[in-house]
Formats: C-alpha cells, sequence, structure tokens
C-alpha cells in the first residue's frame, strides 16, 4: 500500500475556488475503482492550509487517479493560484492500523 500526505498554504481569495475544484475532482474519483483507494482533504484551521492523505492499492491506481483530467486541472490552478513554498509531498509508510472508521 502507498500512502501520501500532500500539504500547503494558498492564498485567502482562493480558499472558495480551490474548495470547489477538490470537489470537482473527488466527483470524477467516484468513476475509479474506489476499492483501490481512499481520497481524504481537509482544511486545517487556519482556513488557507490544506492536507490531501490519499492511500493507493498499488503504483497502478496511484497514476490512474493521478492523471484524472480535473485533479490534473485542481493542481494547475493551485500552483497557478500563488502558492507561498509551503507545498510539500511525503510518503508514509505504515506502522500499524486499528479501527475500521468510514
Amino acid at each position: 500500500m502507498i500512502s501520501v500526505i500532500v500539504s500547503y498554504r494558498i492564498k485567502p481569495e482562493f480558499i472558495e475556488k480551490n474548495k470547489e475544484n477538490i470537489q470537482i475532482f473527488l466527483k470524477d474519483f467516484e468513476q475509479l475503482d474506489t476499492s483501490k483507494f481512499k481520497y481524504s482533504v481537509f482544511v486545517k484551521e487556519d482556513g488557507v492550509s490544506f492536507v490531501h492523505y490519499s492511500q493507493y492499492a498499488d503504483e497502478n491506481m496511484q497514476n490512474e487517479l493521478l492523471n484524472v483530467p480535473s485533479f490534473k486541472a485542481f493542481q494547475e490552478m493551485r500552483d497557478a493560484s500563488g502558492l507561498d513554498g509551503s507545498h510539500k509531498v511525503e510518503i508514509l509508510h505504515s506502522v500499524g492500523t486499528k479501527g475500521n472508521l468510514g
């Protein structure tokens, strides 16, 4: 399994558009085999810091998801909005998990 956290801060004037773009690609993700990935997006209390947490069954599923056109468009618009250098991608290695909270 592949687990990734992506975090970034955006300008306040881009918050609503960023949220709209996220909803668009999440809806498109419904067309994929949802038994092979989990993708969650959070906004921190400051309102401008976003965290995307994703898990993929394998590299093929990760590549398929990352190439969804609306997701690529989201990334382009997010990057063009003027990120402040906070964009960070982290690969996680599982140590263990308990529970099944949906």
